[in-house]
């Protein structure tokens, strides 16, 4: 089979791979039928994520249709249309039962899939722990509409609720992405007083002002100030980082108001500084890491009722023979790219 793989720092290529076999009785083997490119897919190409393997099939964003599945999986069944979460947990360990299953103490547990172990840019991949990491997608809703539920839009619900939002906040999302607008689709869900958005992408703004034209946006440059014009307290009730970028994270904590949460899930390429005698007295609650894709079927079920649609994100589709001018187009942001979809059954 076709599988995209990580050769080493700057190096991803298409290569001939056998067919992945069931290696546990947990496993499931599905055949992808849409994937897609994700940021992080580049931080791997770009040497960043040092967890990841060479030699491994890269990719941690599809979906697909049961092949086969092992004796122990009873959730899903041959010709299941799912999602595949992009973190693998056993549902069992301490984290897994606490809702905390990016954390889970499993030896493949957590973001395996596309990095430690071969993953979906590819036309089939093994799932280990089918029976959490596979969601049936309802009758209705498209490949293109699911594509995003098992990393992204699981992300942004994940943002979404652990920034505890209330109808009375202002709320300020740094960065436009994928990401960054998967989080503003969930941050609209809880109906916050308002809302607003900083990315430095003129493309990216006019993206957003197209599709949610009652959000506010601002670039990099005027985001404090317009924050501040723009709160009933001085700065953002809540803030979520979503962007990633050189001085975004000082950004964050800088526009928020005394008392405020700060959530950041961005995935960064250096360490970041937290200068605490310069925020003394904002009293700020921080919160950070990787997503919990434990919302899945909550997910899919709110793009059932017609309450998500990631599907404006997709604005280029490659079959996967031409996954290399898909990377090329995806990391250089040609045209103002927002999501590469790949299709592999083509």
């Amino acid at each position: 089979m076709l599988a995209c793989t990580y050769l080493g720092p700057g190096r991803i290529e298409l290569r001939e791979k056998p067919k992945p076999e069931l290696l546990d009785p947990r496993d499931a083997l599905v055949r992808v039928t849409l994937g897609s490119i994700c940021t992080s897919d580049l931080h791997i190409k770009h040497g960043s994520v040092p967890r990841a393997v060479p030699g491994v099939t890269v990719g941690h964003e599809m979906v697909g249709v049961v092949e086969t599945i092992g004796s122990a999986v009873s959730t899903v069944r041959p010709g299941d249309r799912v999602t595949v979460n992009v973190e693998t947990f056993c549902g069992e360990c301490f984290f897994c039962r606490h809702g905390y299953v990016n954390n889970c103490t499993d030896p493949q547990g957590g973001w395996a899939l596309g990095c430690r172990i071969d993953g979906g840019q590819a036309e089939y991949v093994r799932v280990p722990h089918a029976d959490q990491g596979l969601n049936r997608i309802p009758e209705g809703v498209s490949d293109e509409q699911a594509l995003f539920v098992g990393d992204i839009l699981a992300t942004g619900f994940w943002a979404a609720r652990i920034s505890e939002i209330t109808e009375e906040d202002t709320v300020l999302i740094l960065g436009a992405g994928p990401t960054g607008i998967c989080t503003l689709l969930c941050v609209r869900l809880r109906h916050p007083k308002r809302i607003i958005v900083c990315e430095a992408s003129p493309e990216r703004r006019r993206f957003v002002r197209e599709h949610c034209p009652e959000v506010l946006v601002t670039d990099p440059a005027a985001c404090r100030e317009f924050v501040a014009a723009h709160s009933d307290h001085g700065g953002a009730d809540r803030v979520v980082e979503v962007a990633g970028g050189e001085d975004t994270f000082r950004m964050a904590w800088m526009c928020a108001r005394p008392n405020a949460i700060v959530t950041a899930v961005a995935l960064y390429d250096r360490p970041q500084t937290l200068p605490l005698p310069e925020m003394y007295g904002k009293n700020l609650t921080f919160k950070t890491g990787g997503v919990d894709g434990c919302d899945c079927a909550e997910l899919l079920r709110l793009i059932g009722a017609g309450l998500l649609d990631t599907t404006p994100l997709i604005t280029h589709r490659f079959p996967l023979s031409r996954i290399g001018a898909a990377y090329e187009l995806f990391e250089h942001r040609r045209d103002g790219v927002i999501k590469v979809a790949i299709r592999a059954d083509e």
